[in-house]
Order: C-alpha cells, then sequence, then structure tokens
C-alpha cells in the first residue's frame, strides 16, 4: 500500500515539475521571440498557440490524463504564475528581466528606426496602429510605444484634445452626484 502511495505522490510531484518547466519555457520563449507578438496575433500567431499548448499538454501531464492529473497542472501553473507577478511586484529589477522595457517607436513625429529594429516592428505595422489610433501620419504622433504587454500606445495632440473633453464631462457629472 505505501508502495502505491509514493507512487501517487511521485506522479503529481513530477506532474508539477513538469508543469512548471514547460511554463518557464514558454515566458522565456515569450522573451526572446518578440513581445509584439503577444498583442497583435495573426492567424498564423493563433494557430502556432494552439498547437503549441497541445503540444506541451502531454509533457505537463504525461501518461495521467485524469481529472486529478490536470487539475494538478493547472494548480501548479497558477501557483507559480502568482509567484512571478509576486517576485516582479517585490523587485522590479526580476520583473524587467522578465518582462523587458517599454520601447519608444516615434517621438514628436519622428519614426525611430533603430527602437523599431529593436522591437522587430516593420514600418507598416506600426502605420496600421498608428491608422488605428485615428492618425493620419507619423508626423502628427507625439509618442509611439511599445509597451511590455506588446501593445503599442499613440499619443497626440488630436487624442489629447479628445481626453481632455473626456475628462470636463466626468468632472461635471462627478458634481452633480
Amino acid at each position: 500500500m505505501n508502495v502505491m502511495m509514493e507512487m501517487f505522490h511521485n506522479n503529481y510531484i513530477r506532474i508539477i515539475l513538469s508543469s512548471v518547466a514547460v511554463y518557464c519555457f514558454i515566458i522565456l520563449a515569450i522573451r526572446l521571440f518578440g513581445k509584439k507578438e503577444l498583442a497583435q496575433l495573426s492567424v498564423y500567431d493563433l494557430v502556432f498557440i494552439l498547437l503549441i499548448s497541445n503540444a506541451v499538454q502531454n509533457a505537463m501531464v504525461g501518461p495521467d490524463s485524469t481529472l486529478l492529473g490536470g487539475l494538478v497542472a493547472a494548480a501548479s501553473l497558477f501557483v507559480v504564475n502568482y509567484i512571478l507577478k509576486q517576485l516582479q511586484f517585490r523587485f522590479p529589477k526580476f520583473g524587467k528581466a522578465i518582462q523587458g522595457e517599454a520601447v519608444m517607436l516615434v517621438f514628436k513625429g519622428k519614426l525611430l528606426s533603430s527602437h523599431l529594429k529593436q522591437a522587430r516592428i516593420t514600418e507598416d505595422e506600426l502605420m496600421e496602429v498608428i491608422r488605428e489610433h485615428g492618425v493620419a501620419s507619423v508626423s502628427e504622433v507625439d509618442l509611439a510605444v511599445l509597451e511590455v504587454d506588446g501593445n503599442i500606445s499613440i499619443l497626440s495632440a488630436d487624442i489629447r484634445k479628445k481626453t481632455s473633453r473626456r475628462r470636463k464631462a466626468h468632472k461635471i457629472i462627478s458634481k452633480q452626484q
């Protein structure tokens, strides 16, 4: 009976360690292959993510396809994710190492080509995002930043005007209450 209990526990310890190893590998791979991939998924990227999840599933649970095995793997991922978030919060340098830093792409209407290359973003991709923000050209952009989450933030004089109007309206609503 003790031998069976030991095998039972060893199997779940293996699932935990495998799940944590796969989690760390995926984070490292995303970090190495570029954060822009997170926010700008193409059809190819979606298919890639689906295939990766399928490929690593067996690596995490092995032959244990039971409900408990899946729950142990999922719980392991939640725990390691929580620990990493806490480490990022307590140690900002650790967070920068894991997530990287924001990259300025446009400053005062000037395209920063070396930063685009560093971020592995083409001018066409940047222009698409600029247009999505309702700005016609790079010269109208005060600041464009590739954020650590993979999104590109665009600030322009036109956007500031719209934002300041919303803030005034919010203040009026707040005063009435």
